[in-house]
């Protein structure tokens, strides 16, 4: 999917990846049971923010990243019946590596 928005200075957006509608023991679970995602994969990355001296700083993310981020941070956005966060860089917590 080819996002219709470029974010802006230390931000990205990211497609929250939702977990299994499934417990372990086999066990499913309704929409309102459902935490909120924390891990998600990242669809466009801005070109990093500004230092004081005027120099871009570059982001240590790129497209195709799964990260996983504060579960109450970013702003929330729907795009064509997708839902999607953008957050701030400081916001991810972390980077899944392979």
């Amino acid at each position: 999917m080819a996002p219709k928005l470029q974010p802006l200075a230390d931000r990205v957006l990211v497609k929250p990846i939702e977990k299994e509608e499934k417990t372990k023991s086999g066990i499913y679970l309704p929409d309102t049971a459902k935490e909120k995602p924390q891990e998600g994969k990242v669809l466009a990355v801005g070109p990093g923010k500004m230092s004081e001296d005027g120099k871009r700083i570059a982001m240590d993310l790129k497209i195709g990243d799964i990260v996983i981020y504060a579960k109450y941070g970013g702003t929330e956005i729907k795009i064509d019946d997708d839902e999607l966060i953008i957050l701030r860089e400081s916001d991810i917590l972390a980077k899944k590596t392979k």
